[in-house]
């Protein structure tokens, strides 16, 4: 069975997608067989396998990352929102019509052997399984019967790596607010943090890196800086899936070249502002 670790955030938009990106990319270059896994992302764009089934767009930007083709096990539910009170429901690739969002969060348990089955099965096939978390962990009205943070993490026994986003300023009370709401067995869970989207001089943050890792007995195992990376965001349909028959073939476009040269860089970087050798080392220890 494969090596987990799962990426979650003290909000959304803090750079799970893009970290799971890069950790895809450099456990690729690393020479290992790796997978990325959400298992329920909200996003208003997907695209449609060679086989026609759906699935959103990150985490096929995740397996190209990986050098493999996307399969719908690494998404195995999609809600696109309808309207504001709802979304359609695709599972394994398939709609399931359009439900409320109260009626959702009733439903939802029934899907956790679909979330398992896929897990279950790209574990069986790889020896790294990337996982993204969704929002919050400490989104404490989402907590009961959550399928997608904490709750996904111990399903599928994966140590947690905590991404706070600094340019939004207040990253040290994202981290300490985020863990201080878990209960104590999903504290342990936690095995890092990572500050993303740092700007300035490092040396002016070293105190604060201290004083977070005590006061939250977790080590801080990454600084990542402001990055100029071009890939498609979760609201941008600017990739196509004939991209990845092509490149089998040796016939990539240059659109795919660029998007290759973006997953080398944010590899780079991680390799070079990350603790890789303790991400290795979560990995072996497992939950």
């Amino acid at each position: 069975m494969a090596k987990t670790i799962m990426i979650q955030g003290t909000m959304s938009s803090v750079g799970k997608s893009l970290l799971c990106t890069g950790l895809c990319r450099v456990f690729w270059q690393d020479g290992y067989r790796v997978a990325p896994f959400k298992s329920q992302n909200m996003s208003s764009f997907c695209l449609a396998t060679p086989e026609g089934l759906f699935m959103s767009q990150a985490q096929v930007i995740q397996a190209e990352a990986a050098g493999i083709k996307p399969d719908v096990r690494m998404n195995p539910i999609l809600l696109m929102p309808k309207s504001d009170m709802g979304s359609e429901v695709i599972v394994n690739g398939v709609s399931r019509g359009h439900m409320k969002a109260v009626d959702y969060f009733q439903y939802k348990n029934s899907l956790i052997q679909d979330i398992l089955r896929a897990f279950h099965s790209l574990s069986s096939e790889f020896d790294i399984v990337v996982i993204e978390g969704a929002g919050s962990p400490a989104e404490i009205n989402l907590k009961q019967n959550d399928i997608v943070n904490v709750g996904l993490a111990r399903m599928c026994e994966a140590p947690v790596l905590l991404v706070g986003d600094i340019d939004r300023g207040g990253v040290f009370a994202q981290l300490y607010g985020t863990i201080a709401l878990l209960e104590e067995d999903e504290k342990t869970m936690i095995k890092g943090m990572i500050i993303n989207k740092f700007r300035g001089d490092i040396n002016l943050l070293i105190p604060g890196l201290h004083m977070i890792e005590e006061i939250t007995n977790k080590p801080v195992l990454g600084v990542l800086p402001m990055l100029d990376i071009n890939l498609p965001e979760e609201d941008s349909l600017s990739m196509g899936m004939h991209s990845f028959s092509q490149n089998r073939q040796g016939k990539a476009s240059d659109t795919q070249r660029q998007r290759e040269a973006q997953y080398d860089n944010l590899a780079k970087a991680i390799r070079e502002n990350v603790n890789l050798e303790e991400i290795y080392s979560i990995l072996d220890a497992g939950l």
